[in-house]
């Protein structure tokens, strides 16, 4: 008995800890990385909105947009996340749908 219930919460365990990964999306950007300020200063020069809430708590548009931007990018990248977004238009729109810009 003391071994299926063991069981039943390792499960219930695995099962929340895969939701609440789920939920977080993305891993953080280094908003201190020159790469990424260089994305949420063209983001707010070059697009409106970006100041307002994004789908992601706690973010505004831009700064969703640039995380999901940051972190689709291959790890070696070290060019502008902007440039990148206009030259890869699917990680575009899925990094537009992910903050809410569109």
């Amino acid at each position: 008995m003391q071994k299926l219930f063991m069981g039943i919460v390792v499960a219930a365990l695995i099962c929340a800890a895969g939701v609440a990964s789920a939920a977080g999306g993305y891993n953080d950007a280094p908003w201190t990385d020159g790469q990424v300020k260089q994305c949420l200063n063209r983001a707010n020069e070059s697009y409106t909105g970006g100041n307002e809430p994004s789908n992601v708590r706690g973010q505004d548009k831009a700064h969703a947009w640039c995380e999901c931007l940051w972190n689709e990018t291959p790890d070696s990248f070290g060019g502008d996340l902007v440039k990148y977004s206009v030259s890869h238009p699917s990680v575009n729109k899925m990094c537009e749908k992910h903050s809410g810009w569109k």
